[in-house]
Parts: C-alpha cells; sequence; structure tokens
C-alpha cells in the first residue's frame, strides 16, 4: 500500500471529502501534526505529501519554526519530482518552496464563489471545477512560481491554482470542506467572521449547506484524476 502523510496545522482543516478518495487509491493515510510531531523524517519517505492549511502566514516562520521544516521538506520534493498537494497555506509554502513571494492579498477571500480556469486549467483535472463555487478562506496571496502553470483565478486572487510537472499540484482554495465539518471552521474562526464586514455565521452555514455537497462531489473527481496522472514512482 502506498503511503500519504498529511500535515495539519489546525484540527478541522483535515482532507475531509478528499480522504476516502486517498484511501480508495490506495493510500493509508497519517496524519503530522504541525508543531507536535517532527515533519522531515515522517515525510522524507511519503509516497505523497498534503499539506494542509491554517490561519497563519507561509512568511512567519519566526513566529511558528516548523515552517521551516515544511518549506525543506517541499523543497526536496519538489526537486525529486515527488508528488505534493498543497492545499490554502499548504499551496502559499509550495509556491516559497519554488522561491515565489507570498504575501497579503488585496482583500480577504473568505465564502463561497466560482473559480475561473485558465486554457491550462481546462485541459487538467480541474476542468471538474468549473461550474459551481468552491470554498476560500485566505488574506494571502502568491506570484506565480517559475515554470507552473496557472490553473484557475477569481477576480481577487489572479493565483487560485497551479501545477508544476505532474508531482506538485497547489490550490488556494478548499474542494475538500463538508457541511458536517464546517461547522468547526465557524466556530474556530468565529473572530475573523465577527470582524469581516459583510460576512455572518448563519450565512456561512447557509452557504456551506447549499453549496457543499456538489462542491466535494466535483473536488472528489478532480482528485481521482489527478491521483490517476501521478507518475509511477521509482
Amino acid at each position: 500500500m502506498k503511503s500519504l502523510l498529511a500535515i495539519r496545522h489546525v484540527a478541522f482543516e483535515d482532507l475531509g471529502a478528499f480522504e476516502p478518495v486517498f484511501r480508495d487509491s490506495g493510500y493509508a493515510i497519517r496524519y503530522c501534526e504541525a508543531g507536535l510531531d517532527e515533519i522531515a523524517a515522517t515525510g522524507r519517505s511519503a509516497d505523497l505529501v498534503v499539506v494542509l492549511g491554517a490561519p497563519i502566514g507561509a512568511y512567519e516562520e519566526d513566529k511558528y519554526p516548523f515552517l521551516a521544516d515544511e518549506l525543506r521538506l517541499l523543497e526536496r520534493r519538489i526537486a525529486g519530482s515527488q508528488p505534493a498537494l498543497g492545499i490554502c497555506l499548504g499551496a502559499q509554502l509550495i509556491a516559497r518552496a519554488m522561491g515565489a513571494r507570498v504575501y497579503p492579498g488585496a482583500a480577504k477571500e473568505i465564502g463561497w464563489d466560482p473559480i475561473e480556469l485558465t486554457l491550462e486549467g481546462r485541459q487538467s483535472p480541474l476542468s471538474n471545477l468549473k461550474s459551481g463555487p468552491v470554498l476560500h478562506w485566505h488574506g494571502d496571496t502568491f506570484d506565480l512560481p517559475q515554470g507552473a502553470l496557472r490553473l484557475a483565478s477569481t477576480a481577487v486572487t489572479q493565483n487560485q491554482a497551479f501545477a508544476f510537472g505532474l508531482s506538485i499540484l497547489a490550490l488556494q482554495f478548499h474542494a475538500e470542506v463538508e457541511a458536517a465539518n464546517f461547522e468547526r471552521w465557524l466556530i474556530g474562526h468565529t473572530l475573523e467572521i465577527a470582524s469581516a464586514p459583510g460576512l455572518s455565521v448563519g450565512g456561512l452555514r447557509r452557504d456551506a449547506q447549499n453549496y457543499s455537497a456538489a462542491a466535494v462531489s466535483r473536488g472528489a473527481q478532480m482528485l481521482r484524476e489527478w491521483i490517476a496522472g501521478l507518475p509511477a514512482a521509482g
């Protein structure tokens, strides 16, 4: 069985609806808790590494030293064409590991909205996301790394997704979040929601109930196709 290491930063940002897709694709999943577990040793031999999201900046290793370990792990995987998937903070860390700048965006992007696929995105597994909204929850953005293909954008964030070869995929948005788990997001982000104009717990909960089932179905199919296209190990 293949091994998957998921680096988790906060309990409610897990693999979500992606987890059964990985299991059905033959991966044994292990979570590495950032800040608690030793990242380098556990990630070195994994067949696939998934770096999940968190409400911290990819450039804040002075506050959160474990980010430096994640960056080193991603740098090695990128250099060796070893598969890695980044979601939100994970996407930003992949961008940084490839030498791109990560910085605060023009505005926070929180809520359910569609993405606009590039030509390359329409020819990639992200084509499954061409209709309907996905969940956005970020304030930072990044420059497109050299050699990467931009796959998706929004009006607020030019770089919503990119690929580097067949092995590296970075998603700024969330296609894995299920309505059943979304209540934990509302609790974990209560202060951010309260301070954001136009946002409310009730509105976000209602949108999750309306949109998440279709979004995770499309996201699961995207993930299946990406996994199917990964190069054979060794």
